[in-house]
């Protein structure tokens, strides 16, 4: 038996100390935790503002809302934005939620993100908004990026939720966009086990989505903001609304935990990155399987393969890797556009998806972690090899 979960826990007794810390205050709904946390994460991904939420998607929804209600340009039902046609599903769904029009662009089937060849051509005087997804810890080639963009009025949000840690020329990957998001879910680089991050250098959009966040009031908004005048007297800032807003606000918990986390963090990424190092070295060189080529400096959330389809059968492969005790998933969502939530959205694809196709028909990914799984990818290897070999 090989044995490799997806995801392991990394928690430890400095995570359940903060747990009763927590309990011992008495004190459970968002608080100061949280707010110590949002600045040491702030901090450690070099951005001016941090607002924590309950889930990474919930950062995406939260992004997506502060921009639609931002003073000057905000994005308005039907602009056009444009979307790689391999991400997880609250990728998009907040884009359909506020009346955006999805263009579908292909992926490079190298790196697995966005295709900047596509790109280039999908742009149109339509285009709002580029999401830019960074893939399972790799990130999208922002500075190539950014020559495509040129001098167009194209706002650019990055879905870093899988790539914590990840840098493009030693930025962190997350902060290139107007607003980044991460998520803090059980199987990624930190784990608060249910939330997530949105982070901007922009004070009125940092505004916006403190007041979006819990309910559109304006109870957590300093008295001098971009949102709202706002009076001083507490008892009449409590139950004020200002803007239509949901409930997103993570625990005191969360906010504990992932201060422990975010301390852990720089360890975990090495681990990381040394198993990818065995993985690149193992799987590099099998005939009839491809996997992802790095941009910048990878978190490596897991480890995708992608199969030749004329050599080996996936359906028998993911059999062994099951009988072996190999978690598996598809490579996030494969190619979105066929799942049938789609009808929903007002979208268009932009050419063809061929290479989303390949990595919806062909792909698979295993979990990486922070501690040493050079056995198990080694046996993996051995195993996936030979059912190459006996196909060949």
């Amino acid at each position: 038996m090989i044995e490799l979960p997806l995801a392991s826990s990394s928690w430890d007794e400095r995570e359940i100390s903060a747990l009763h810390r927590v309990i011992d205050s008495g004190r459970f709904s968002m608080g100061r935790e949280v707010e110590t946390f949002e600045q040491e994460f702030a901090e450690f991904v070099g951005s001016r503002y941090c607002i924590m939420v309950n889930s990474g998607s919930s950062a995406n929804l939260l992004a997506i809302a502060a921009l639609t209600l931002r003073k000057k340009n905000p994005l308005v039902p039907g602009d056009e934005v444009i979307v790689p046609a391999v991400s997880w599903s609250t990728t998009y769904y907040p884009l359909h939620q506020y009346g955006l029009k999805l263009k579908f662009v292909d992926v490079d089937i190298n790196t697995l993100n966005l295709s900047l060849t596509e790109l280039s051509a999908a742009i149109t005087n339509r285009t709002r908004l580029i999401v830019g997804v960074n893939l399972l810890g790799n990130p999208l080639d922002y500075n190539s990026l950014f020559k495509v963009i040129g001098d167009r009025d194209i706002i650019l949000v990055e879905d870093n939720c899988e790539s914590l840690g990840a840098t493009l020329n030693t930025k962190q990957a997350g902060t290139f966009g107007l607003i980044g998001t991460f998520s803090s879910f059980f199987s990624h680089h930190i784990s608060t086990m249910e939330g997530g991050m949105a982070v901007t250098d922009d004070r009125e959009l940092y505004h916006l989505m403190l007041s979006v966040r819990a309910h559109g009031w304006t109870r957590d908004l300093p008295t001098s903001n971009e949102v709202c005048g706002k009076s001083v007297n507490e008892f009449d800032e409590s139950y004020r609304f200002v803007l239509p807003g949901y409930n997103l606000r993570p625990l005191e918990m969360s906010g504990a935990i992932g201060q422990e986390q975010i301390r852990k963090l720089p360890l975990f990424i090495r681990k990381r990155r040394a198993n990818a190092a065995v993985f690149q070295e193992l799987f590099g060189e099998i005939r009839g399987v491809s996997i992802q080529q790095e941009t910048g400096a990878s978190s490596w959330f897991g480890f995708a393969l992608i199969l030749d389809s004329q050599s080996i059968d996936r359906a028998n492969v993911l059999r062994q890797l099951t009988a072996d005790g190999v978690e598996t998933r598809p490579i996030v969502a494969g190619n979105f556009v066929r799942n049938p939530v789609v009808k929903y959205f007002d979208y268009e694809v932009h050419s063809s998806l061929d290479n989303a196709d390949k990595v919806s028909d062909c792909g698979f990914f295993i979990g990486n972690h922070h501690y040493d799984i050079r056995p198990q990818l080694e046996k993996l290897a051995e195993l996936i090899g030979g059912l190459v070999a006996q196909k060949s």
